[in-house]
């Protein structure tokens, strides 16, 4: 039996992307250009997005609070660049499971955050956990874990064609 490597003896497809505003991982998915969607900082194993608060994103009125299929988008794809962000050579991947707990109504009219770890890798399973809050990591308003099928298709996809255009590894 092999020793897994631990993160910092690995090497990682999507390393020259690492670092602060790292928005071309965004770029070519149209839902997260739609919905506004910002890249924060993506690095070994993890990666963190912004959603700027905006009026046509509420599903209830009343209370400003943003409708909660948006905050699924948020974290789902969040916990899927983290998968991506794990990778030793690029795979396309598909969400497998996604458990969301609500644990409070998100402030109306905050900028939304989401950051994903992935922790565990097999060579066909990834496995995350993921959060959503506003300003305080500390305060989430959403937790999450979160199962992604590795190698799922061979369709691309807005973080594959990022890779491509920067001309990074080939996805297997």
């Amino acid at each position: 039996m092999t020793r897994e490597k631990t993160p910092g003896e690995r090497h990682f497809a999507m390393s020259q992307f690492f670092g602060p505003n790292v928005q071309e991982l965004l770029q070519y998915t149209p839902h997260c250009a739609y919905l506004g969607m910002e890249a924060i900082e993506a690095g070994p194993c993890f990666a963190t997005i912004r959603l700027p608060y905006k009026r046509d994103l509420v599903g209830d009125t009343s209370r400003g609070v943003v409708f909660g299929g948006v905050i699924t988008t948020l974290i789902d794809h969040t916990a899927g660049l983290s998968v991506f962000c794990s990778l030793e050579a690029i795979r396309a991947i598909a969400t497998l499971d996604l458990r969301i707990d609500y644990l409070r109504a998100a402030d109306p009219g905050a900028d939304l955050i989401g950051h994903a770890e992935c922790y565990k890798m097999t060579n066909n399973v990834a496995f995350v956990r993921a959060t959503a809050y506003e300003t305080d990591r500390a305060n989430p308003f959403a937790n999450c874990v979160a199962t992604f099928m590795l190698g799922a298709h061979n369709q691309g996809s807005g973080v594959m064609t990022a890779i491509s255009k920067k001309g990074a590894e080939k996805p297997k």
